[in-house]
């Protein structure tokens, strides 16, 4: 059983922040311990067994917080039971369908040796930071796709697995 978890999470405007505290929700459910936090403020992953890490979507590519951090910790995710997810699509199209991830974070998925990858459906409304998130929300393509249900559904794949895995040696 792997018993501490890692949510790490890059966003802008707080809703892949709010999605990864839903996810952690889920997994303390299961009986894990988890720490769900921006990606930019983790320092080591020493005292983790597993780790989730999300990003929000901007122009076709992961939040910068994400990136940077699988970069710097890419040696520590190597041999950790890792899932990815993104958050970002303005309409339903994420719970209706499959989306696959962007290209960068299917090189990360292939080079980390990730479980597995999930798009949830994104949320941008009234008070966004950003010149074009306000002009999206301002032209009316704005609101919140994310499915809760979907959200947990993942979460709870996540816990079924680590709560039966051995531990990493």
């Amino acid at each position: 059983m792997q018993n501490k978890v890692l949510v790490a999470y890059g966003t802008t405007n707080g809703s892949t922040a709010q999605i990864a505290e839903a996810i952690a929700e889920v997994l303390r459910k299961e009986g894990l311990t988890v720490e769900a936090m921006p990606a930019r403020s983790v320092k080591s992953l020493e005292s983790y067994d597993a780790v989730v890490v999300g990003g929000g979507l901007y122009a076709g590519r992961w939040h910068k917080d994400a990136r940077r951090f699988v970069r710097r910790h890419a040696r520590e995710l190597t041999g950790r039971p890792l899932w990815l997810f993104s958050s970002g699509p303005l309409d339903a199209s994420a719970s209706e369908r499959d989306i696959p991830p962007v290209p960068g974070v299917r090189r990360t998925m292939i080079r980390l040796d990730a479980q597995e990858h999930i798009t949830f459906g994104g949320c941008l409304e009234e008070g966004a930071k950003g010149f074009i998130a306000r002009k999206i929300v301002s032209s009316g393509k704005g609101g919140d796709f994310r499915d809760f249900h979907q959200i947990e559904a993942w979460a709870a794949r996540i816990g079924n697995e680590l709560v039966k895995e051995p531990p990493r040696s």
